[in-house]
């Protein structure tokens, strides 16, 4: 646990070093967050699916409900690498939606199983550890396997989208070869934190496993 504590913290790192870096260089297009998501969604034929601000830093995501992409205040307003990266990565999810990915349907699905489990596994561990009772602890197990399948899934859908930002990024002209490498660092950076959080839901799980046994 305390190694996936540390992987977590890296990951947190990366992502903020790497954002606070990019964010300072503006992009050659000039062409801010919010101007990026809208370009690629109408190129796309997605211009049903709004582009929001929204509170926050790095507080970016799309709902799929509404069909509408958040860009953080700072993304949607500035034109520095990073709220290019961070745009295109969140357009990505949208095309996902609209092309009917499956591993974004099965984290969909997924969804209310894991937020359920995730308020269920630590009380039922923790009665487990207080009863000396096996039952509990098998039952926590049980329920956090719900959260690493939902971390798993997340993997290909995160690492998908941002895949599809960079391709649309330089496919359309947004990026010059210059600040190609801003990018994919930005969007990789990204991308670990999911591994991370897998890589951590999965040495828990492997905790839990030899609570049980014991």
């Amino acid at each position: 646990m305390i190694v996936g504590v540390i992987i977590s913290s890296i990951a947190a790192f990366w992502v903020r070093s790497s954002y606070k870096k990019y964010s300072k260089q503006r992009s050659y297009s000039g062409m801010t967050g919010q101007q990026v998501a809208r370009t690629i969604l109408d190129r796309n034929g997605l211009t049903n699916v709004r582009v929001e601000p929204v509170a926050g830093q790095l507080t970016d995501h799309y709902d799929p409900r509404s069909k509408t992409v958040r860009l953080s205040e700072g993304n949607f307003a500035q034109n520095s690498i990073a709220a290019i990266s961070v745009a295109a990565h969140e357009v990505g999810h949208a095309i996902q939606d609209a092309t009917g990915y499956l591993p974004m349907k099965a984290r969909a699905g997924l969804f209310p199983i894991v937020n359920f489990s995730t308020q269920l596994w630590f009380p039922l561990f923790f009665m487990g550890i207080f009863t000396q009772s096996n039952l509990f602890i098998q039952l926590a197990v049980v329920a956090f396997a719900a959260v690493l399948a939902f971390h798993v899934v997340t993997l290909p859908v995160e690492i998908n989208a941002s895949t599809r930002a960079y391709g649309l990024l330089t496919r359309y002209g947004i990026l010059s070869h210059n600040e190609a490498g801003g990018t994919r660092r930005v969007l990789t950076a990204a991308a670990f934190t999911y591994i991370a959080a897998a890589l951590t839901s999965l040495l828990t799980l492997l905790y839990l496993l030899l609570i049980s046994r014991d």
